[in-house]
C-alpha cells in the first residue's frame, strides 16, 4: 500500500461526490480512503455507501466528536500507507494531486509535504477574500498562502506525513479545534523534521463567502494560536502577535488622540497600506471595495481571538 488518504466529512452532499470521483480516478491505484463522518444529517453518508461496493478501498468511519482532530485521530491507526495524505470536501484537487505528493517527498526527504493554500472564488467576495489572504499585508510572511513559494517551510496546506512519523510525535493534539495541523507541523519542526512546501501539488480552496463567516472563521484561528504557541514557543512570530497589538491600540486610540494627535499615526499608516493592497490589484471594483472590508476583519477578528485565546486552557468550545 503505497498511499492512504483521510478526509474528515460533515454535511458535505455538495461536494462528496466530486471528492469521491477525483480519488477514484486519480493515481496511484494502490490507495485507500478513509472518510470521518462526524454526524451528517444530509445525504453525504448515502452518497458515499453508494461508492463502497465489494472489495472496496472506501471506508467510512464515525466521529462522535464532531472536530477534526478526532476525525484525523481515528482513522491514522487504520492506515496500512508509507504516506498519509489528508483531503478537505470543500477543496478541488488537481487530478496529479497524489503523483505530486509522491514526487515532492522523494525531491525533498522530508517528513511532510504540501500545496500552497489557493484560494479561489465564485463571487466578487470570495476572489477578494482569495486575494486578500494571498498578500503580506493580510497574512504576514504565511508561506503556505503564497502560491509560487517552493522550500522548506514551517506549515503546509492540508499535508501530507510518513506514516512512521506518528510514532515519533504521536497522534493530533485534540484540544486544537482549530490550528491542529499547525501544532502538529510545529512540533514536527521543533525535533528537526523537515517541512516542504511545493507548488507543483495542485489544489483550490473556496473562502468564507461573507464577512460574518469571515470575522468567525479567523477569530477561532486566533483563539487556538495560543494554545499552540504555548507548546512550541520555538515557533512564534511576528505574524502571530501583531494583530492582537493592533486590537489593543484600537482601543486605546481615543485616550492617546487626547494626549497626542501622533498616536494617530499608525492607524494612518494602517489607512495607506490598506488602501493600496485594496485599490493596486487586478481586481474588479466591486473586490476591490470589498477588500477595504476584508482586511481590518482578517485583523482584528484574529486579533480578539489571540486575545481571548490568552486565557483559555482547553480547545473544546
Amino acid at each position: 500500500m503505497t498511499i492512504s488518504v483521510v478526509c474528515p466529512v460533515y454535511n458535505e452532499e455538495k461536494h462528496i461526490e466530486a471528492l469521491l470521483n477525483f480519488y477514484s480516478s486519480s493515481k496511484p491505484v494502490l490507495k485507500e480512503l478513509f472518510l470521518v463522518d462526524g454526524g451528517s444529517t444530509d445525504q453525504t453518508r448515502e452518497i458515499i455507501n453508494k461508492h463502497i461496493v465489494q472489495g472496496s478501498s472506501i471506508v467510512l468511519l464515525e466521529n462522535p466528536k464532531k472536530f477534526v482532530p478526532f476525525a484525523l485521530n481515528i482513522a491514522i491507526p487504520f492506515c496500512k500507507g508509507e504516506y498519509i495524505v489528508r483531503l478537505d470536501a470543500h477543496t478541488k484537487y488537481k487530478y496529479d494531486y497524489f503523483e505530486k505528493i509522491l514526487n515532492a517527498f522523494q525531491e525533498s526527504n522530508a517528513s511532510i509535504v504540501g500545496g500552497p493554500m489557493r484560494a479561489i472564488g465564485e463571487s466578487h467576495f470570495q476572489q477578494a477574500v482569495a486575494y486578500a489572504t494571498a498578500t503580506g499585508f493580510g497574512v504576514g510572511n504565511s508561506q503556505f498562502h503564497f502560491e509560487n513559494y517552493k522550500g522548506f517551510t514551517d506549515s503546509v496546506y492540508l499535508g501530507a506525513w510518513r506514516r512512521d512519523i506518528f510514532n515519533t510525535l504521536g497522534l493530533f493534539d485534540e484540544r486544537m479545534i482549530r490550528n491542529q495541523d499547525d501544532e502538529f507541523h510545529y512540533r514536527a519542526k521543533s525535533v528537526g523534521l523537515k517541512i516542504y512546501q511545493d507548488p507543483a501539488i495542485t489544489s483550490y480552496y473556496y473562502p468564507r463567502d461573507s464577512l460574518q463567516k469571515l470575522a468567525w472563521q479567523y477569530f477561532e484561528y486566533g483563539l487556538y494560536k495560543p494554545l499552540v504557541l504555548s507548546k512550541i514557543k520555538s515557533e512564534i512570530k511576528g505574524r502571530h502577535i501583531i494583530p492582537s497589538l493592533f486590537v489593543l491600540y484600537l482601543f486605546s486610540l481615543p485616550i492617546g488622540l487626547m494626549i497626542t494627535v501622533l498616536y494617530g499615526i499608525p492607524m494612518m499608516m494602517y489607512g495607506v497600506c490598506m488602501i493600496l493592497f485594496s485599490f493596486f490589484n487586478r481586481h474588479d471594483l466591486i473586490s476591490k471595495l470589498s477588500c477595504l472590508l476584508i482586511y481590518p476583519t482578517l485583523h482584528i477578528s484574529y486579533g480578539f481571538g489571540f486575545l481571548k485565546g490568552l486565557f483559555k486552557r482547553s480547545g473544546i468550545p
